[in-house]
């Protein structure tokens, strides 16, 4: 098959969606298809350009043998509701144009956010006729919402009329997670045409495992401190606040905090650790891959937090890298949350409300004075993280690709 992928997120950026666009527009080239990718110049978690990117309005690489088509997207400096709306917007505009330059595809694989991605790929068939199928990595307009970034309105209400669009006219419509697809349902999509396609892990084998310690030595943690790490974006949906909050909490206890990443909250991060010289609190840059799994390693618990309203509109994919190094977890999430569904379901950690810093300074020194009971909790995630092994979850949503061609009904 003649596939385009097309998405906002892809290689070199490390973190997010972009991992697993790339992962999945090389394996289906592995798997003998020919796949174009139309995406951006990277600019994320950083929400910066590289200098030699700035001004480019198209350009084409290859990357690993597959084309990758980059289209001028508006970055702003500081998100607002309003920047992302130009940003997203600028990018489904500039990529549509591009599109209509390239070679009709036998399936287009669009990945969401942008949510206008959906209608975009529908007003394509017009012009270039091929199905789509429409993949969600985040409930967009339900988090915008349940974050407060978006009141009720006529603008909402548009919306979530574009999404339901999106999903009417797919071939096929696919979340990342078990909830994602009951919302979908909600929504008015087919079970038929429901498919469930979550983010992937590849499991390290043991001889790939970097040896204990680097992680600390490079960044002057002692050997037997007890580190609590946070690694990834630094942003709104994360509610990062928290961590300052239970650093307080939790100075002469022998707890060290450490957050790893980069992104809009940076500068609030770095003001309030100096300010309130939380000098156990460490803030880190993005780690690359090799540096990651040192930290991997190393840490004592993995910590993933969600701001309140967020959790039940995506899952969190640095989740599975967590497990996958046997890391217990300690989550910040709602109880509807798919974080707080899956630390309940795997057994592999604790979780605590969003806004709850002494509850959550309370778990950390607990499990500080439980190395068994941490060694029980990583084992437990090991286990659970099986289901995600990147080969199987790839090689389903292939022949899910692969279907829709011999599917008569398809939108």
């Amino acid at each position: 098959m003649k596939i385009i992928l097309w998405g906002i997120n892809y290689a070199p950026e490390m973190t997010g969606i972009a991992p697993y666009n790339t992962a999945l527009a090389e394996h289906l080239q592995r798997a003998g298809h020919e796949v174009r990718m139309v995406t951006s110049f990277a600019y994320y978690p950083a929400w910066q350009k590289q200098p030699a990117d700035r001004g480019r309005l198209y350009r084409t690489d290859t990357l690993n043998g597959i084309p990758v088509h980059r289209c001028w997207h508006y970055v702003p400096r500081r998100v607002s509701t309003l920047k992302r709306i130009l940003h997203e917007g600028s990018f489904v505009t500039l990529s549509f144009l591009r599109l209509l330059t390239l070679p009709r595809p036998d399936a287009y694989v669009v990945v969401s956010p942008p949510l206008l991605l959906g209608l975009a790929a529908w007003v394509l068939g017009w012009f270039k006729p091929a199905p789509y199928l429409f993949h969600v990595q985040d409930l967009q307009p339900d988090a915008a919402v349940g974050l407060g970034m978006l009141k009720p309105s006529g603008f909402t209400r548009l919306l979530y009329q574009l999404e339901a669009t999106a999903y009417r006219h797919a071939a096929r419509v696919s979340g990342i997670s078990q909830g994602m697809l009951a919302a979908f349902t909600r929504k008015g999509v087919p079970t038929a045409r429901q498919v469930y396609f979550p983010n992937g892990v590849t499991l390290p084998a043991p001889e790939s495992i970097p040896p204990r310690g680097r992680f600390r030595a490079r960044a002057g943690f002692g050997e037997t401190e007890f580190l609590a790490v946070y690694s990834g974006n630094l942003g709104m949906k994360q509610g990062l606040e928290i961590l300052v909050d239970a650093a307080r909490a939790l100075a002469g206890h022998g707890v060290r905090l450490v957050i790893c990443g980069d992104g809009a909250a940076r500068p609030q991060l770095e003001a309030a650790i100096r300010e309130q010289r939380l000098d156990h609190l460490s803030l880190l840059p993005l780690l690359p891959d090799e540096n990651y799994r040192e930290m991997l390693v190393d840490a004592d618990v993995c910590l993933i937090t969600q701001q309140a309203g967020s959790g039940a509109a995506f899952f969190p994919s640095k989740l599975l890298a967590t497990l996958a190094y046997g890391r217990p977890v300690v989550g910040v999430a709602d109880a509807a949350s798919e974080l707080r569904r899956a630390i309940d379901q795997g057994g592999f950690g604790e979780c605590v409300a969003p806004g709850e810093a002494s509850r959550l300074a309370d778990v950390l020194r607990s499990l500080a004075a439980a190395p068994d009971h941490r060694a029980k909790l990583g084992a437990a995630g090991r286990q659970f993280v099986r289901q995600f092994e990147f080969g199987e979850v790839l090689a389903r949503y292939t022949r899910e690709l692969e279907a829709i061609r011999d599917t008569p009904d398809s939108p």
